[in-house]
């Protein structure tokens, strides 16, 4: 009896040790943080077990999937062969003063590796009072083909408008496909996937969070928000399918944002980057019609769809975000609901306020994350001291990703300027150069400005020693928020 006790002591240490070794060799050779490595192996070692499995379950966050990327170079290449590529501010017609912005374009071609398409509109829808209606209408009017992909759907009375009439689609003969986060799909009293199922339309959910995935990727999110219509109408921005977005129902968590209709070739973009999610998550492949339809010029704005997430694309929007926070010479503008940039960001935004460039970034006054805003108090005196002017927008809590560079340059979608968005989540953009557009959402951004309030160094400096403690230990936190 004694001699099996010692075996199991000496399997179970023998276990520990070879759990720890592969957390390190692990995290040495794939994490790029040096940080992280000594974190995480330290954890592994002095934590026995329960730090190595804490590993697996939230320090793994990367995907492979190679043919997305081999497949999009491909593309970016022949376009450029065809001569339909434009590297320079002057091929778009560009006010002169602005034709700086060439150097940005060069960059979001390396990286993005999407040509940058002309002709295509792109309108601001405000709040779900605009967003709903127009996308509603779009899936009424669908004759071949739907998608949508979202990290909330949630089970209320948008939700169950947005079913009954994907549901209906499917009764004319429309191919429907929907995608949801599997965390998202969870908000509200159902799961609405499988009221989807049940209502005829197709739907699944994006990296499952049962076991046994937990250990796999428990800590990564789809975050993107798109729908298609017949390959030709496009949505995307930062609304979630939630009543909640509704602002004229009065709901009783009033959240704004700001959506995007678009039409145009970079409605392919976005197409493309549902079909891979699609069929990296059912097997299944979009191709072709009636996912996939020919489009005609229709407004003036060159756009180009930014795939960003935890698998090849990882950090590419970081890069296009420092890259534009590079180039700017005369003004800034962000709006986004959780501002917690990693110190890349914070030096590139510093860098251009100290150059001269007006940075001006404007963010929620009541978080609808107590965590987040305590931490982002932590370190928001980082940017004010170095001359960026930062603002809290009132209530209702304000969802909306923007940025606006030099007045031509507008960037939208679903990413947040956090380490979430910018590490975990798989996220979706588009960089617009339009004069037109910039102004439409300046005046956006105008509206909230105008009812916002400014925030000072001393104010944020005045904060009591408790308070200090307190929003300096959640921003610990700050990777994970």
């Amino acid at each position: 009896m004694e001699q099996d006790v010692v075996i199991w002591v000496i399997l179970a240490g023998l276990a520990e040790r070879i759990l720890a070794i592969s957390v390190t060799l692990h995290a040495v050779l794939n994490k790029r943080d040096t940080r992280a490595v000594i974190g995480w192996v330290g954890l592994a070692w002095l934590a026995p077990v329960l730090g190595s499995f804490a590993y697996f379950w939230f320090g793994i966050n990367r995907i492979r999937r190679n043919r997305s990327v081999r497949k999009r170079k491909g593309r970016w290449e022949a376009s450029r062969a065809a001569g339909n590529h434009r590297t320079d501010g002057e091929a778009l017609h560009l006010p002169h003063e602005s034709a700086h912005l060439g150097g940005l374009i060069r960059l979001s071609d390396r990286i993005a590796q999407q040509p940058l398409t002309a002709g295509n509109r792109i309108e601001p829808l405000m709040n779900g009072d605009e967003t709903f209606p127009s996308m509603l209408d779009a899936i009424r009017n669908a004759h071949y083909s739907i998608t949508l992909l979202s990290y909330i759907f949630e089970c209320d009375e948008t939700g169950y408008e947005f079913l009954k009439e994907l549901s209906a689609a499917v009764a004319r003969g429309v191919q429907v496909r929907v995608l949801i986060d599997d965390v998202g799909s969870r908000y509200g009293h159902s799961n609405i996937i499988s009221e989807l199922n049940a209502a005829g339309v197709r739907a699944a959910a994006f990296l499952p969070t049962r076991i046994p995935r937990i250990p796999q990727y428990a800590n990564l999110r789809n975050h993107r928000k798109i729908l298609v219509v017949d390959g030709h109408i496009g949505f995307t921005g930062g609304t979630n399918i939630r009543h909640s977005h509704v602002l004229g129902d009065n709901p009783s968590y009033p959240t704004a944002c700001t959506h995007f209709r678009v039409q145009g070739p970079v409605v392919d973009h976005m197409q493309e980057v549902f079909a891979f999610d699609w069929e990296f998550t059912t097997g299944e492949k979009l191709t072709g019609s009636p996912w996939f339809e020919t489009h005609v010029q229709c407004g003036n704005t060159w756009a180009r769809g930014i795939s960003h997430g935890p698998d090849e694309d990882f950090e590419k929007l970081t890069q296009v975000l420092a890259g534009a926070l590079s180039v700017a010479e005369r003004r800034v503008r962000i709006l986004t609901p959780y501002f917690l940039p990693e110190v890349s960001l914070i030096q590139a935004l510093n860098l251009a306020a100290l150059r001269g460039v007006k940075v001006e970034i404007l963010v929620p006054e009541q978080n609808n994350v107590v965590l987040v805003q305590w931490a982002m108090q932590a370190q928001l005196w980082q940017n004010l001291e170095r001359g960026c002017r930062i603002w809290f927008v009132p209530p209702p809590f304000d969802h909306s990703k923007l940025m606006v560079v030099d007045d031509v340059w507008t960037l939208l979608g679903s990413t947040n300027w956090d380490p979430r968005s910018l590490r975990l989540n798989f996220e979706f953009n588009i960089e617009c150069y339009d004069v037109d557009l910039a102004a439409k959402v300046n005046r956006i951004i105008d509206d909230k400005a105008t009812l916002a309030r400014e925030i000072t160094l001393t104010e944020v400096d005045s904060r009591s020693t408790l308070t200090r403690i307190r929003d300096g230990i959640c921003r610990l936190a700050i990777p994970y928020l």
